[in-house]
This record gives C-alpha cells, sequence and structure tokens, in this order.
C-alpha cells in the first residue's frame, strides 16, 4: 500500500513524464516543420517523380517521410492527393509502405542519446533558439531545425530522469505492470493504444526505447510494443480519410493492411523464435550501456519496416483489388462542384498544399481559355449550341475562384513570409483569371442576343474582332506559360501585345465608325461591337496582370474590370 508521500512522488514522476512526451513531440514538430520549409523544392521533386514504378514510390514516401518526420502526415498527404485526384491507388500504396521506412530515422536518432550527445543537443537548442530572433528567414529555418532537433533529445532525457523513469518507484511500477501484460497480445495492444492518443509512432517508439535503455522495459516485450505502435499510426490517416471519396478510404485501409499484415507475421515469428531473435539482436549490439540496448530496438525497427515492404511490394495490386472489394463505390450521385487538384488535408503539408493550390489556378486558367475560345464561335455565328457548356465552365471558374481564395486564406497563415507573398499573387491571379471567364460568358451573349434580334456582324467586322481574338489567344499563352514556369523572358512581349490591342481597339471602333457612316452597319449593331471590343481589351489588361503576377506578388499591373 503507498503511502500519501509515494503516491504524490507518482504523481509528480507522471507528471514529468508526460513532459518529456511533450518536449519531445514539439521538437519533432519543430524539426519536421523547418525540414519542410528548407526542403520544399526537393519534396516537390519527389512528389514530381511519382509514377507507376513501385520502387521510385517506395522512395517517394521514405523520402518525405525523413523530411516531416512523420509516417502519418505523409499518409494523410497521400490521401489528400487521391482525393483530389492527382494520385491512383497503384501510386499512393508504395508511397505508404516508403513512409514507414522513414519514419525509422526518428528512431535510430533516439538511440543515439548518450551524455556527450546530449550536452550537444541541449547547446544546439539553445543556439537554435538564439537564431530565431534574426530577421533572415533562412536563419530563423535553420534555428527551428536546431531547437527541434534539440528539444527531441530534452524530452527524452526528461523521461529518463530521476523525476520520471528513473525514479525507482516509477521504475517498480512500470516492471510490475509489465509483469502482468507480459502476453504479445496485450503489450501490441498498449502500443496501438498508445500510438493511437499521442497519434505519433515514432514519439511513441522513442519512449519505449527510452525505457530499455532505462531498464524498465525487457527488449522481447518492447518488440511487440513497437509492433502495436506500427498499427496505431493508422488511426491518424483512417480518421482523415473520413469525408472523402472511396480512394482515399481505400489508402487508409491499405495502410492499416499492411501494418496488420507485418505485425501478425512478425508476432509469429518472435513469438516461436523469441530467444533467437533476442540474441541476433544482442549479437549485433553487444554492449550493455543505454545506447546499444536503445540500438537494439530501433534496428528491429527498421528490419521489421523493411523486410514487410519487401514481402509486400510485389502484392501491391492484390492490396489495392482488396480495398476495392471492401470498400465499394458508392452509386453516383448528382456531380458537385470540387477541387482537381487541392484537398483541406494538404494543409498539413503546406510546401505541397502550395504546390496543388497552382495546379489548382492552372487548370482555371485552362477553363477560362476555352470558354474564351467557345466565345469567339458566339459572338460571330451567335450558335446557342456551346451555350450550356460555356455556363457549366464558367460555374467551375466561379467556383475555383471562391473556394481556393477561401484555402488560401487557410493556407496563409501556415506558411514563411515569402510564401505568404506568392498567396498574395495567388490572389490576384485567381480574380483576374475570374473576370476572364465572365467577359468570355458576356461575349457568348452578345451573339445569342444579337441573333434573336435579327442582327448579324458584316463580314469585315467579323474579320477585325478575330484579329482581336487571336492577339489576346497570343497574350494567354505567354501569360500563362509565364506563370506556370515563374519565367519572366517573354514578358516583354506580354506587353507589346497588349499595347497592340489597346491600337486595335482604336483601329476597330474608328472602323466602325466609318461603317456606319457608309451605311455598312447600323446602330443597332454599335453597342454589340464595341462592348466586344471593350471587353477583349479588358481581357488583354487581365492577361498581363497573370502573366506579371510573378514578378509583382502584392498588387497587379492594373485595376480593370
Amino acid at each position: 500500500m503507498l503511502t500519501p508521500e509515494e503516491i504524490m512522488q507518482l504523481i509528480q514522476s507522471l507528471i514529468w513524464l508526460l513532459a518529456g512526451v511533450g518536449v519531445f513531440i514539439v521538437g519533432m514538430n519543430f524539426m519536421g516543420d523547418a525540414l519542410e520549409k528548407s526542403a520544399g523544392s526537393g519534396m516537390k521533386k519527389l512528389l514530381g517523380k511519382i509514377s507507376n514504378n513501385r520502387f521510385s514510390g517506395v522512395g517517394v514516401g521514405a523520402g518525405v517521410t525523413a523530411i516531416i518526420q512523420s509516417s502519418s502526415a505523409t499518409s494523410v498527404m497521400v490521401i489528400g492527393l487521391v482525393n483530389a485526384g492527382v494520385m491512383t491507388l497503384m501510386q499512393a500504396t508504395p508511397i505508404i509502405m516508403g513512409a514507414n521506412i522513414g519514419t525509422t530515422v526518428t528512431g535510430i536518432l533516439v538511440s543515439l542519446k548518450n551524455d556527450f550527445f546530449n550536452m550537444a543537443m541541449y547547446v544546439l537548442a539553445f543556439a537554435g533558439v538564439m537564431m530565431g530572433f534574426f530577421n533572415k528567414e533562412k536563419i530563423k529555418i535553420a534555428g527551428s531545425l536546431c531547437s527541434g532537433l534539440g528539444l527531441i533529445f530534452v524530452g527524452l532525457n526528461i523521461m529518463s530522469s530521476e523525476q520520471a523513469f528513473g525514479n525507482p518507484l516509477v521504475e517498480s511500477m512500470f516492471m510490475g505492470v509489465f509483469k502482468v501484460i507480459e502476453f504479445p497480445l496485450l503489450l501490441i495492444l498498449v502500443g496501438i493504444i498508445f500510438t493511437a492518443l499521442i497519434q505519433s509512432s515514432s514519439a511513441a517508439t522513442g519512449v519505449v526505447i527510452t525505457m530499455v535503455g532505462s531498464g524498465i522495459l525487457p527488449l522481447d516485450l518492447a518488440l511487440f510494443i513497437v509492433l502495436g505502435a506500427n498499427i496505431g499510426t493508422c488511426v491518424t490517416a483512417l480518421l482523415a480519410s473520413v469525408g472523402a471519396n472511396e480512394n482515399s478510404k481505400r489508402v487508409a485501409f491499405i495502410h492499416f493492411t499492411f501494418n496488420v499484415i507485418g505485425t501478425v507475421l512478425f508476432t509469429v515469428i518472435i513469438w516461436i523464435f523469441r530467444e533467437p531473435v533476442i540474441n541476433l539482436l544482442v549479437s549485433i549490439f553487444p554492449a550493455s550501456d543505454a545506447m546499444s540496448l536503445q540500438m537494439r530496438v530501433s534496428l528491429f525497427h527498421v528490419i521489421f519496416n523493411v523486410t514487410t515492404t519487401v514481402l509486400l511490394l510485389p502484392f501491391v495490386q492484390h492490396l489495392v483489388k482488396l480495398s476495392q472489394i471492401v470498400i465499394k463505390d458508392k452509386e453516383e450521385k448528382e456531380q458537385t462542384l470540387s477541387f482537381k487538384f487541392v484537398d483541406e488535408r494538404l494543409l498539413s503539408s503546406p510546401t505541397i498544399a502550395l504546390m496543388q493550390v497552382k495546379k489548382e489556378i492552372e487548370y482555371m486558367a485552362n477553363v477560362a481559355k476555352e470558354n474564351l475560345v467557345k466565345s469567339l464561335d458566339g459572338i460571330t455565328n451567335g450558335d446557342e449550341k456551346e451555350l450550356s457548356a460555356i455556363y457549366e465552365n464558367e460555374k467551375i471558374i466561379d467556383f475555383t475562384n471562391k473556394a481556393l481564395t477561401k484555402f488560401l486564406i487557410k493556407l496563409s497563415v501556415l506558411v514563411d513570409e515569402s510564401a505568404e507573398k506568392v498567396i498574395g499573387s495567388y490572389f490576384h491571379v485567381l480574380n483576374d483569371l475570374e473576370r476572364v471567364g465572365d467577359h468570355a460568358e458576356n461575349f457568348y451573349e452578345i451573339g445569342v442576343q444579337m441573333k434573336k434580334s435579327g442582327l448579324s456582324f458584316s463580314d469585315s467586322a467579323k474579320e477585325e474582332i478575330g484579329e482581336m481574338y487571336g492577339k489576346v489567344f497570343e497574350m494567354f499563352d505567354i501569360a500563362v506559360n509565364a506563370f506556370d514556369n515563374l519565367s519572366s523572358e517573354h514578358l516583354d512581349d506580354l506587353t507589346a501585345r497588349e499595347n497592340e490591342v489597346d491600337a486595335l481597339k482604336k483601329k476597330l471602333n474608328s472602323a466602325h465608325v466609318q461603317r456606319l457612316a457608309s451605311g455598312d452597319c447600323s446602330m443597332d449593331h454599335s453597342p454589340y461591337f464595341f462592348s466586344a471590343v471593350a471587353g477583349l481589351e479588358r481581357v488583354a489588361d487581365h492577361l498581363v496582370n497573370v502573366g506579371y503576377s510573378i514578378l509583382n506578388p502584392t498588387g497587379s499591373q492594373t485595376e480593370n474590370n
């Protein structure tokens, strides 16, 4: 029976333990965020290599997870990309497998803990905090990386201190608990529950490694908890798939199935060959110091994830088919507007989210150009056959403008200063493209209204409008290419074309007045002609804004409606 003093001492030790876990997780988040910001271009290159090649998929998953220090975050990001239709199940499955390999990096870092290394990490954490006071963004990011790495070891040392795991009372309590629940399936359940609660298999594995290093947890029991942690990390992905489409739910199911199969396989092996497995790990790290004890657990974590990936990689297609059997497609409902490349879940990885926003804007630009092309036929022929298609495309443009603006507002608070400027330019580009779409719709409606009124432009007027359209189409390609490639190479050409459009507007208006004087056109044509020419000139202005957005992220070149 514990005395009141011992109970208070136990409570204090548990608080120290929780504080250590908290500092550890904060350090991981700091380091992961800093790595993601500093390696943003690297992540883009990795994701740009997404293909149907399974080995490259595993490499991408391992690389991204090593950068952001969280297999759960990688899984959520993949679910977001699948939900947005950017990635197929066959492409996503190897990435999920690779993510499990990438997450072992944290365990290896944790195992390096010793007195000299701890002191170096304390200094690194302090240096990182000091670097945060600099104004230069790169130094701040480097500071976050240093302080994050340092805090990981501060958290580990808090957990292993005399106030936490180092307390004899806590040590005896945990050892007593593990004697009661030494049954493998119970230990796996402990790993699942603990990881699901803290939402991080890296942190859970870090705690287990620290307990083994402190002598509280025997190695053979620790292995089963690590296996459970790999299943527990799937909870984040399962929660992220709620409300997503069927394919996204299948990604979460495949992630869960992969870890369950691996856990079952290794549980059987360790259960039957426990002593040979332990002897193998001990033979690789024979010393009895804390680091060697910890490295045994880390090595097992690496072996588990690599072996499971190697065994299941040939069966990717079978895992996909199983997920399709378990999670069936729902009957198609009335189609609702949604993003093509963006998903809310991508907010957990701002660098990737910003990359997908750019793709969404490029898609919006293509839809706007499609309407502009259709409007040429409408304004010259007045045919209503494309009117419904124009309206459907306009719905997509309006939806993208409003929904992507809201998404960018959420994203803006998650990024650094340089990315904020990019987001600022995106707001303007969205507005300009939306206005281009409005003008295209107006052009088509001009033609329809004229036909209903029994009017039509003369051949010379149609030729003049066609010439102006040609100039605008050339500008569209230059502007979108500049935005797509972030290149200012042809912006002078864009400005020159815009000046040509301005001059052409005056020329066309003058020519129309001459036709009125000669009787080739009536006054009834004038509102439609002048409106079309003025609208095309405004489209040209908006396209200049789109092109120059890469140089002027805080505003547009021109202000037009």
